[in-house]
């Protein structure tokens, strides 16, 4: 038998449906995988036996002759951003841990509606605040992927990068990821995988642990574009306990994947073209255009002028919101609790005392780092001068891409730039950490689908992604460029296995 782990969501579902092997094989399977892979440090907590246990219904349907879900027989990986109902959900924080929610995501449910069961909860950046995963308490993830000729531990990318390296090293054939600013696309990119934030609104928030309101989204990450797709008819939807979930019916995409882009155009912003991005990323770019053009589609420039300003306003807004949103986290209601020292100058402490001392120790360095900036930013002399602004140049990000639209289908850009870094190498340079994020922060402010592809390996044998940008509620449209270049790239190449 083919060994199971290599297989991803549609083979193993169609496998199941078919009769090839049982979805208990399949469980079992990837439960081992898991198991030898702790190395990476992907998961924070192992469900072995909510696999097993969505597995044996997925049998029991089978042999009954019901309809089975799209996801059927599917163990994936889920973020530990996602509340599972009776499973720990920390954010990868030290302040939620051993806080175990009584009720489950929407997001979450549906996939488990559609047949799916969970390995285990996925290590990311604390509160999904980082580019490299290595803010979270539980220690940080290692990519599955190494430099040629090194052992030094690589980034998996951030803040979703337990799920990248989990789909990448094949111990989950697919996972939940959030994306706030690219925390879907760059993390894909990173480790040669497939990653989809959709339409913001697609896929509800409610039961998401929030970093910031107005930009996180959930989205499916996975080994090819029908992967994700199948995934993501599975998780969005509308949800009335989330105001600003689109109410929308959710399209087929997977049935409508097509690579022939005959007649439609690519727009090709050149104000990507930044200083700092890697040759090797450029090089991809222009056989991104070239593959592209191979599937009938048109060339054409466009013009996305406020690009420049979308990152500096990106850590405005997400760093306001955030400082908002992680106001809740005080010791008095859930999760942490720690107290003055009895023996400090300030005695048993009042209650203001009792919230210092827990966030001190609950919240990791980034984590303080944004809540700062966004208190900042928020404070009544500094609003106008800062948060007003960076709104305002949202606003003409949004424009510059509506403007885009009516000349192009689909923009193609890169997805970060460069390739995965080594761990800790950039620890002492958080605005060089931030850059991580310049090619994926515009989507995000404008709320747009956008995927990433992987389309190479650079001369250091890591992966390359392409990004992939369209209209709002257009899913589609972006997936089959995606598939055209997943085609074209012929992108096979694995992690050789260390862990």
């Amino acid at each position: 038998m083919t060994d199971l782990t290599n297989l991803g969501v549609k083979q193993i579902r169609d496998g199941v449906a078919s009769g090839d092997f049982t979805a208990r094989e399949v469980a079992e399977s990837f439960n081992a995988a898991v198991e030898a892979a702790a190395s990476l440090n992907a998961f924070i907590v192992t469900t072995p036996d909510h696999a097993l246990d969505a597995a044996d219904k997925a049998d029991a349907d089978r042999a009954a002759g019901k309809d089975l879900g799209k996801m059927a027989g599917v163990p994936i990986g889920m973020k530990d951003l996602f509340a599972t109902n009776g499973t720990q959900t920390t954010a990868a924080s030290h302040i939620l841990e051993g806080f175990v929610p009584p009720y489950e995501s929407t997001v979450s449910q549906n996939l488990w509606d559609a047949g799916a069961g969970m390995l285990g909860k996925l290590n990311l950046d604390q509160f999904a605040m980082g580019s490299s995963n290595e803010t979270s308490y539980f220690g940080n993830v290692a990519s599955p992927w190494r430099k040629e000729g090194s052992n030094a531990a690589m980034s998996p990318g951030g803040s979703s990068g337990g799920s990248s390296a989990a789909v990448a090293a094949r111990i989950a054939p697919a996972a939940t990821g959030t994306d706030t600013g690219g925390s879907i696309r760059q993390p894909a990119a990173f480790t040669g995988i497939c990653g989809i934030k959709p339409t913001y609104g697609r896929c509800s928030r409610w039961g998401v642990v929030a970093f910031a309101s107005s930009l996180d989204q959930a989205g499916p990450m996975a080994r090819s574009v029908e992967d994700c797709a199948i995934m993501l008819e599975a998780m969005a939807g509308f949800d009335p306990k989330d105001s600003t979930s689109l109410d929308m019916p959710v399209p087929d995409w997977s049935a409508a994947l097509d690579a022939d882009l005959s007649g439609k155009r690519v727009g090709i912003p050149n104000e990507y073209r930044m200083d700092g991005t890697d040759q090797a990323i450029l090089d991809v770019w222009e056989q991104g255009k070239e593959m592209l053009r191979d599937a009938g589609a048109e060339i054409v420039d466009v013009g996305l002028p406020h690009t420049k300003y979308a990152l500096p306003a990106y850590y405005i807004i997400a760093p306001a919101e955030a400082s908002s949103n992680l106001a809740r986290y005080d010791g008095v209601r859930y999760g942490l609790r720690d107290l003055p020292d009895p023996g400090s100058a300030s005695g048993a402490g009042g209650l203001q005392d009792m919230y210092a001392a827990t966030r001190e120790v609950g919240f990791g360095d980034e984590v303080k780092r944004r809540i700062l900036i966004g208190t900042y930013v928020l404070s009544a002399g500094f609003y106008d001068a800062y948060y007003t602004q960076a709104q305002k140049i949202r606003t003409l990000v949004q424009r510059d891409f509506n403007d885009a639209f009516a000349k192009c289908d689909v923009i193609l850009a890169p997805t970060t730039p460069t390739a995965s870094f080594p761990l800790g190498s950039l620890n002492d340079d958080p605005l060089t950490m931030y850059l991580n994020d310049v090619f994926a922060v515009p989507a995000s402010l404008a709320g747009l689908p956008a995927m990433s592809v992987p389309a190479t390996v650079n001369e250091d044998g890591l992966p390359l992604g392409l990004q992939l940008v369209g209209p709002a509620f257009d899913e589609q449209v972006v997936l089959n460029a995606g598939l055209a270049i997943e085609q074209r790239a012929g992108f096979t190449a694995q992690p050789e296995k260390w862990w």
